[in-house]
């Protein structure tokens, strides 16, 4: 199996979709953040020192996810037409799942902006609560779906 991110002379290179059709794509990625219940009360009661944490887990998750190709070395700069986030409580945890949808028509995937966005929201609850709980523990970030391109549709079993 040839590697796409590496020329005939195995020096890196990000792949040309330049031959590609556009489709419409579309990947959704989750996450979860597990912490202490002082933190996980703090966050519910909005009382958190730092401010709304999962507001701005949201605003920080979707800036990741536009600023994906800055952050991933082979990632292609994309349009994204839409950036969905959900959070959902998670009290016998505790702690929280966000969940990232990314949607363009392009020639490319979005797998990475839907992972990203995850990974930036995650770590701003995390930074803004650890003055709470420095055990935080986040994980189980994964792609859950993913529509369009020549792989075609994706979901987790």
């Amino acid at each position: 199996m040839n590697l796409t991110h590496l020329d005939e002379n195995d020096r890196p290179k990000m792949v040309d979709v330049g031959e590609k059709s556009p489709t419409k794509r579309i990947a959704v990625a989750s996450g979860i953040i597990a912490m202490s219940p002082e933190a996980y009360e703090a966050v519910i009661h909005n009382t958190a020192k730092k401010g709304p944490v999962l507001q701005t887990a949201v605003v920080a998750a979707i800036m990741g996810t536009k600023k994906t190709p800055e952050l991933i070395p082979m990632c292609h700069p994309l349009l994204l037409s839409g950036i969905d986030c959900d959070i959902e409580e998670l009290p016998d945890l505790p702690g929280f799942r966000l969940k990232v949808t990314a949607k363009l028509t392009g020639k490319t995937g979005v797998e990475m902006e839907a992972l990203t966005g995850v990974s930036i929201g995650l770590l701003t609850i995390y930074d803004m609560l650890k003055a709470i709980d420095k055990g935080m523990e986040i994980r189980d970030i994964r792609l859950e779906s993913k529509e369009g391109g020549k792989s075609g549709h994706y979901q987790r079993q």
